[in-house]
């Protein structure tokens, strides 16, 4: 699996970007929310990403933040919703915007996007709405505080990576302060956990 690629800026063709990573160019397929803040050809990248691997194909996909790259693991786990259709949605709207969507079960907000449907919308905030909880991913939550994105992310994908189940990973990393650092948020999210069972 390729989970992070850091490297030179060589190309930019919506959505795909080509970067050189020591001598090796990766195409990568990134959300508009992604592209639009890329630095200029030449310039040094960090994207955090994700490998579909097919029969057929082998296909990269880059996002600026783990926020991102988790919002688009969700989607591509709903039946019926391939990659395209998740880098669409997240290139149509921020993963800020996803979260309030499904939060509120608001379908007028996907259905802008092109290639969702009503029922494809529907169908979406219905399977989104226990795994998008809110306080997640940088997103603000009741109280209006963000949690660190890139700590709480860490920590949730090393506990998704132990065995843990989505539901599981994500009530955990709600429990966590937002200061910790990532290697003290898995210790103790591991401690709320083994309470748990």
């Amino acid at each position: 699996m390729i989970g992070r690629i850091t490297g030179l800026l060589l190309e930019k063709f919506p959505p795909l970007v080509l970067v050189d990573v020591q001598g090796v160019g990766y195409e990568i397929d990134v959300p508009m929310s992604t592209f639009y803040n890329l630095p200029a050809i030449g310039g040094q990248i960090t994207l955090h990403t994700h490998l579909v691997v097919r029969e057929d194909v082998h296909l990269l996909f880059g996002f600026g933040t783990e926020a991102e790259r988790q919002a688009f693991r969700q989607l591509v786990k709903i039946s019926g919703v391939g990659a395209r259709t998740a880098l669409a949605l997240l290139s149509g709207m921020s993963v800020a915007d996803l979260h309030h969507a499904v939060a509120a079960q608001d379908s007028g907000r996907l259905i802008k996007i092109p290639g969702i449907g009503k029922k494809s919308a529907e169908r979406l905030l219905l399977e989104l709405r226990d795994k998008l909880g809110p306080g997640i991913a940088g997103v603000p939550d009741a109280t209006g505080a963000a949690r660190s994105s890139t700590n709480e992310g860490d920590v949730l994908n090393a506990l998704l990576s132990l065995g843990y189940n989505d539901r599981e990973a994500n009530w955990a990393v709600k429990q966590l302060s937002p200061d910790l650092s990532v290697s003290d948020g898995i210790r103790q999210a591991l401690k709320l956990l083994s309470k748990e069972k």
